[in-house]
């Protein structure tokens, strides 16, 4: 497959071993093109490859307290493109987290777990379902 037809997948998360391990998963089980970041910051300074999902951890403060946590980045990634698929990761099993980030346009949230890789390519695979409904929808209208 080439390159530009590769989904763009955006890893964010301060622990390195399970950013480490997150990327392994992907690379094994699928076909993307993936950049990972430790920080926010780093993300958004590279927003300009235009990733397609971005899976984003809630806090992102590991590495520097200072650093922006998960849910101002998730708002300044929505305020540069508001299309652009954000799930959220969390060790924290809490709804009132997992609501606060819906609240804040997060497609969906993921508890960190075993069975957390799963539950993302099951995400990815339905926001791309949808992106294709969407396609198949602006197509259907535009020859009416």
């Amino acid at each position: 497959m080439k390159n530009e037809n590769k989904i763009k997948l955006f890893l964010v998360d301060d622990d390195a071993l399970f950013l480490k391990s997150l990327e392994i998963e992907f690379l094994e089980h699928a076909d993307f093109t993936i950049e990972t970041f430790a920080t926010g910051e780093l993300c958004m300074e590279n927003l300009s490859h235009n990733p397609d999902v971005i899976i984003l951890d809630y806090h992102l403060d590991g590495i520097d307290k200072n650093a922006m946590n998960g849910l101002a980045t998730l708002d300044k990634i929505k305020a540069y493109n508001q299309d652009i698929p954000v799930v959220m990761l969390s060790s924290q099993d809490k709804i009132d987290v997992a609501i606060n980030c819906m609240h804040h346009r997060a497609f969906d949230y993921v508890v960190k777990s075993e069975t957390a890789f799963v539950r993302l390519q099951k995400i990815i695979t339905t926001i791309f379902r949808y992106k294709k409904m969407e396609k198949e929808l602006s197509w259907y209208m535009d020859r009416m």
